[in-house]
């Protein structure tokens, strides 16, 4: 069993139309493969049936030819290969890369260039997100700053409020408490008025003396 390029496993007493059109295509498109007889090798039977993936399988488990190989990684088998050429991607099928100038190359370009514009895109996605963080991160300082400021403001009017509560009680007393020159003149006003009283009372008395006298 040799391990090189494209392998097509085929039975010549059987689905002779299906294995030729896989044969004229390689043979048109200058593909390198060899042709794997199953009906008179054993082993190349053998190999087939154990190295199709179970899924691709039949119900009684038996493969049919045409299976085809690049070496030991499966493509697949007659529908799979005829669908894969009717979509132009043939070559991907075989697990070959696409020769220059074929629609299979012109699609992998497209289809590059169309990843490449997503890459970008992303990419614009991720600058935009990443400037509205800093954006955000800008506004979320100057807040900061905004609500320290309001709170030494606050700070400023709680004392200011506190050194005016201080000096109230203070001018309250000022005003309830008379000055010593106000006390001193109503102590010397009140003396003033006793002697006053007196003096009238002296009066008075001689008064009445000089009354009875006469």
């Amino acid at each position: 069993m040799t391990d090189e390029g494209i392998q097509f496993f085929l039975c010549p007493t059987q689905i002779k139309k299906k294995q030729q059109e896989v044969v004229g295509f390689l043979e048109a498109n200058k593909i390198d493969f060899q042709q794997m007889d199953i009906a008179g090798d054993e082993d190349n039977r053998k190999w087939m049936r154990e190295n199709v993936p179970g899924e691709k399988k039949p119900q009684n488990g038996i493969p049919l030819p045409p299976q085809i190989f690049n070496e030991e990684r499966y493509c697949g088998d007659f529908e799979s290969f005829f669908s894969a050429k009717e979509e132009n991607i043939i070559y991907s099928f075989l697990g070959l890369a696409p020769p220059p100038g074929t629609k299979e190359t012109e699609k992998s370009d497209a289809k590059e260039e169309k990843s490449d514009a997503v890459e970008e895109k992303s990419e614009a996605t991720e600058e935009k997100s990443e400037a509205t963080e800093e954006k955000s991160e800008d506004t979320e300082e100057k807040s900061e700053a905004t609500e320290e400021k309001s709170e030494a403001v606050e700070e400023t009017e709680t004392h200011t409020e506190d050194k005016a509560d201080e000096g109230a009680p203070e001018e309250a007393q000022s005003d309830q408490a008379p000055s010593e020159d106000q006390q001193e003149n109503k102590e010397e006003h009140a003396v003033t008025g006793e002697e006053e009283e007196k003096q009238e009372e002296g009066e008075g008395n001689e008064e009445v003396e000089e009354q009875e006298e006469s």
